[in-house]
This record gives structure tokens, sequence and C-alpha cells, in this order.
């Protein structure tokens, strides 16, 4: 489970992280991400801050569900590999629905590299 600080709540913070940041999207995801730069607030939160955005057309309110609680738990497996000031808007696509949670994961992992969050994975020196 996510934890309730590493949750985004406000649409204002929503809106934000979608309107002024970098997005990259997947097959089945969009993931938008912002730098917090606001002094007051980058000082009272500690660590990224996730919010997830799981519309009607993804399907009924129990597939909705369903991948909100799986990307809420990916969230949760790649918190401590990000930098602490960021805000990371996942959006599901109609896709989604139908993904396998290690389909999502990866193609969430890739979303983050390509914006720059996480660095590729360090492997033996070839």
């Amino acid at each position: 489970m996510l934890p309730e600080p590493n949750r985004l709540h406000r649409a204002r913070d929503f809106s934000v992280a979608v309107r002024r940041g970098r997005r990259m999207g997947r097959s089945d995801l969009v993931v938008h991400a912002v730098v917090r730069d606001e002094p007051d607030i980058a000082s009272t939160i500690r660590g990224p801050r996730f919010g997830l955005i799981v519309s009607k057309a993804v399907g009924p309110a129990v597939t909705r569900h369903r991948v909100a609680r799986r990307l809420r738990h990916i969230c949760s497996e790649v918190i401590g590999e990000l930098p602490e000031s960021t805000d990371i808007v996942i959006r599901a696509l109609p896709g989604a629905a139908h993904a396998t949670s290690a389909q999502l994961i990866v193609q969430l992992r890739s979303g983050m590299k390509k914006l720059g969050l996480l660095e590729a994975p360090k492997g033996p020196p070839s």
C-alpha cells in the first residue's frame, strides 16, 4: 500500500504535474512528472508523491479499482528509487485493464527512466 504522505490529494497538485510537468506515454500508461520547487511545500513533504487518474474509459468501477490498486502497489515498490521532491501522476489508459502487473511495472519504470527519474540498472561491467 502507498503511504499517505506519498499520495497527491489536491486538484491543484494534479494540475501542476499534468500541465507543467514532463510526460512520457507508454502503451497502457502516461507518466507525468514535475519537481516541486516551492520551498515551503518541499520542506514539509518527505519523499515523492503519486497521483492516479483512472477514468471510466478503463472500464467499470471494479476494473478501475483493480487497476488503481495495482498501480498503487507498483508505486510503493519504486518509491525509494525516486528523488524526494518529485510529484508523479500516472494516467491509466484503457489497455491497463488487460495488462498484467508485470507489464504495468515495466511500462512505469520505462516511462520514469525516459523522464530521467530512475537510473538505468547497473549490471556487471562488460
